[in-house]
Parts: structure tokens; C-alpha cells; sequence
């Protein structure tokens, strides 16, 4: 009996909880080998497939050279289409740091923000299967989504264009967030609002065509909100997230909308293969506006984190017999600032886990400060490493001689965990309240060294400064690399 039988035989026979959980205790690095073990039973061949068949061999891929990331117009004065950005990641390059391509979308007012790959190591041992060759696209507000083609990688084309109609009509969904590809090659998107906007939106399918396919959820019974998913199959579990409805948030953030109710505070664990919530966990007020959640890379690791934003704490949810749990472990204190009418909180938009599952990164995007924590006990996170981006509580510096409007917002780490990569916009109508400037400065794309024994500095030498772009002051959001990432590889 394997570990994932294990569990769930233990589960369903009512094992003590102590006793599941000393058995799946093991330090994430442990989980890894493990991992490695099966996928390499599962695989012999080197090369099998997209992706990775392990993430330790994920660990050992080439550095990444490229970056993709989105330039973003909409809540300027710019009427200008958002685009598709290549950045020279090279440090050998001529063009190190710079913006060496752009793909502007046929459509003004997308606000493009988050994107993936049509296929991931989820897809590894699948020879038949589909390469990892096409970026999804989704424009948040206007719900049209991009089918974008890199088989040139420097100079990525549009391969297909999905329309916001075409959606509504087969599906009644709105407001694309997370992408995701499946095992079996269809690809998932996690979808905010209803054909009118309002919540709690659903799950939108597209086969390996780009056709879509339909919704994913079979009962969506207690989702009140929708935002981020992760799957983890050895667990026939997929956790979920909620934000608001887009008819909240793209208008800005009013406390009044928090007191009313509008905001999320719960996490869902669905039954993979049922399509359905198993369960959900209401974080109350010390959990408001859980955004993005992430299992552990080993794909037999019942742990997970969720940030949430507004209260800016951590959470650690695991299984044991009795079900997911999960436990407030980090929480990040309100500061006083002038002018400000409440204390500001830390807002924790963003996070990520390395790959080998030993370190937790997050960003405070008001605060201005990524943090990196030791998660080799995920129930007992240590702070290992702290550096300063903008901000508004006035500890984040020029970089470069350049004074950042913004902060630390998305964060994307490279596989080997030695570079980690942030950007400073978190969504244009937020951006325009809190940090006013950016439309006129735009954002930036900056790098941070990590130690792997713990610690991190800002690297001095690489800055992407979108204020200066071609056609006027852009921001940058979400980045991928075209051998992976930590964000969007996931096994099976």
C-alpha cells in the first residue's frame, strides 16, 4: 500500500488523527524523494511528455533565459491595447533586462492578469500529448481569452481568440482568473462572476483544441466566491479560494463592501473526480479575502497554504482522519500610517512555494516587503529572509534611482529557487486607489536573490522599468517562463 492508500484507507477506517499525521510528518524534502521514486517507476524514459517528471527533476532544469509577462493599459489615459511581453532573462545577453518583444492584443480594455500553459508536467509520460507551446491568455474584465502561440519563444503569435459572447453563451461565466491544464489534456479556468458579473461564478473547460468544452463543477453548493484553485489527484482533491464578485472589486475597494459581506473568507476542498465541494472551511474574520492557495509540489504531500489578503495572515490547511483543516500560522501586524483611516494591513496577494517545498514566499503589497519562510515544518514557518519594494509605510527605497509606485505583488521563483521574480501592479482600479501614481509611472519588474540555505537580496541588475514602454506608462502582473514554473506545474 502507497502513502496516497494509505491515507485514505487510514481516513476512512477512523485512524487517529496523531497517527495519519506522524505518518505523512516526514519534512517536504522527504515527500520530494518520494515523489522522484514514483515518477521515475512511472517513467524511464528521460524525456517523456511536457514538463517534468519529478519536481527534483524540475530542480535540475536549464536556467530560464525568457520571461513572459502581460503590459498592461486599461485604468489609464492610454486607450491602448494590453500586450504580451518577452523580457531577456539572460544574464549573458545584450538585451539582459529589457523588453525584447511585444504582442499587442487586437482588443482595447481586456486587463489581462493572470495566464498559463495548455499543458504542464501533469501531462508528463503522455508522448501523444500536447508540448508545452501555448499560452491562455484571459482578459479579466472583458472575458475574451487569447490563445497564444510560442513556438518562436522570442516572438510569441496570437494562434486564437475566444470570444466574451462564446462564453456566456455555453457557459454563463464571466471574469476568467487561474489556468490550469489537466492530466488529460483539457484545460481549466477559474471563473469569477456569472454572465452578469455577480458571484460565485465557476469553472470553464477548454478541450486541446481551444474549443470550449463546458463547465467543470457538477455542485458548487456552499461557494459563495470564486478566485484560485490547486489540484492534488493522489488526494482526489482540488482546494479553491474566493475573492468577490467582479461587480465588487472591479470598481475598487470600499470597507463598506467588507461589513455588507461581499468579500470571501472561505476555502473549498472539492472531490476531484466528483466535481463537487466535499467540504469548506470558513477562516472568519482573521481569514478575509483568501486569495491564492498552493499544495506542495509533492504530488503525495496533504499540505497546502492559503494567504489572506485583507486580514494578512497565513494558513496552513492539511488532512488528517477527520477531514482538511486549517490553521492560522503567520500573521502579518496592521501598521499606523498619517492620513490613513484605518491601521494598513500587510495585504497578502501573493504567494508561492519553491519546488522542493522548503520555503514559503509571499508579498505585502502595502506594507512593501516579500517575505521567505523556512516550511520545512508547515505547521511551524520560520522567517529566514525580508526585503523592501515601495510600499506605503515608507521603508521600501529607490531601486536604481527609481521610486517604485506599488509594491511587491506577483512573484514568480525560478525552478532551482535562486531567482525570484516580482512585479508591482495588482489590478488597475486597486492600483489607481492605493497607488495613484503608477498610471502615470507605470510598475515594475524586478529580481530578488535567494539563498537556498535562507536569506534574500534585491538584485541590482536587473530592472524592467514599464513606465518607459514605447507607447506610454504600462504595468506588469503575472510571469511565466517557457521551461516552467513554480505556479503552474503540477504532478500527478
Amino acid at each position: 500500500m502507497d502513502r496516497r492508500d494509505f491515507l485514505i484507507a487510514g481516513a476512512a477506517a477512523g485512524l487517529s488523527p496523531n497517527l495519519l499525521t506522524s505518518a505523512l510528518a516526514a519534512p517536504p524534502h522527504a515527500h520530494a524523494e518520494l515523489g522522484a521514486k514514483d515518477a521515475a517507476a512511472k517513467n524511464t524514459a528521460a524525456a517523456c511528455g511536457p514538463g517534468y517528471a519529478s519536481p527534483a527533476e524540475a530542480m535540475k532544469a536549464p536556467r530560464e533565459k525568457l520571461l513572459y509577462t502581460i503590459g498592461l493599459y486599461v485604468g489609464s489615459d492610454d486607450k491602448k491595447p494590453d500586450f504580451l511581453a518577452t523580457v531577456d532573462a539572460d544574464p549573458d545577453s545584450a538585451t539582459y533586462s529589457k523588453v525584447i518583444h511585444r504582442l499587442p492584443m487586437p482588443f482595447v480594455g481586456d486587463e489581462l492578469h493572470h495566464f498559463g500553459w495548455n499543458a504542464c508536467s501533469s501531462c508528463h509520460g503522455d508522448a501523444d500529448g500536447p508540448a508545452r507551446r501555448f499560452l491562455i491568455v484571459p482578459g479579466q474584465r472583458s472575458s475574451r481569452i487569447y490563445i497564444v502561440d510560442t513556438a518562436d519563444p522570442r516572438a510569441p503569435k496570437i494562434h486564437k481568440v475566444i470570444s466574451p459572447e462564446s462564453i456566456k453563451q455555453k457557459t454563463k461565466l464571466t471574469a476568467p482568473h487561474t489556468v490550469h491544464c489537466l492530466p488529460d489534456g483539457q484545460i481549466m479556468i477559474s471563473m469569477l462572476g456569472d454572465a452578469d458579473g455577480n458571484a460565485p461564478g465557476g469553472f470553464l473547460l477548454l478541450d486541446e483544441n481551444f474549443d470550449i468544452a463546458g463547465r467543470w463543477e457538477r455542485n458548487a453548493r456552499g461557494m459563495k466566491f470564486n478566485y484560485d484553485f490547486w489540484y492534488q489527484p493522489r488526494f482526489n482533491t482540488m482546494v479553491s479560494s474566493e475573492w468577490a464578485a467582479p461587480k465588487t472589486y472591479y470598481n475598487g475597494f470600499k470597507l463598506e463592501d467588507v461589513k455588507a459581506g461581499k468579500f470571501g473568507q472561505r476555502i473549498h476542498f472539492w472531490d476531484w473526480k466528483g466535481h463537487s465541494i466535499s467540504e469548506s472551511i470558513d477562516l472568519g474574520e482573521q481569514g478575509l479575502i483568501p486569495l491564492e492557495v498552493r499544495f506542495h509540489h509533492a504530488p503525495d504531500s496533504p499540505h497546502g497554504f492559503v494567504g489572506a489578503a485583507l486580514s494578512s495572515t497565513m494558513w496552513h490547511f492539511h488532512l488528517n482522519a477527520e477531514g482538511w483543516h486549517a490553521d492560522k500560522v503567520i500573521e502579518v501586524a496592521t501598521v499606523e500610517v498619517k492620513e490613513w483611516p484605518i491601521p494598513v494591513p500587510g495585504l497578502i496577494t501573493d504567494l508561492l512555494i519553491s519546488m522542493d517545498d522548503r520555503y514559503l514566499y509571499f508579498s505585502n503589497w502595502l506594507h512593501g516587503d516579500i517575505r521567505q519562510y523556512d516550511i520545512s515544518d508547515p505547521a511551524k514557518p520560520k522567517l529566514t529572509g525580508q526585503v523592501w519594494i515601495g510600499g506605503v509605510i515608507g521603508k521600501g527605497s529607490e531601486i536604481a534611482g527609481k521610486k517604485v509606485a506599488g509594491g511587491p505583488q506577483m512573484l514568480q521563483l525560478s525552478l532551482d529557487g535562486r531567482r525570484l521574480f516580482v512585479t508591482t501592479s495588482l489590478f488597475s482600479s486597486w492600483d489607481n486607489q492605493f497607488y495613484p501614481d503608477m498610471a502615470k509611472t507605470g510598475s515594475l519588474l524586478l529580481q530578488v536573490d535567494c539563498d537556498l540555505a535562507g536569506g534574500m537580496k534585491l538584485n541590482d541588475r536587473f530592472l524592467v522599468d514599464f513606465g518607459k514602454e514605447p507607447l506610454g506608462p504600462a504595468r506588469a502582473h503575472e510571469m511565466r517562463y517557457p521551461g516552467g514554473d513554480c505556479t503552474s506545474d503540477i504532478w500527478v
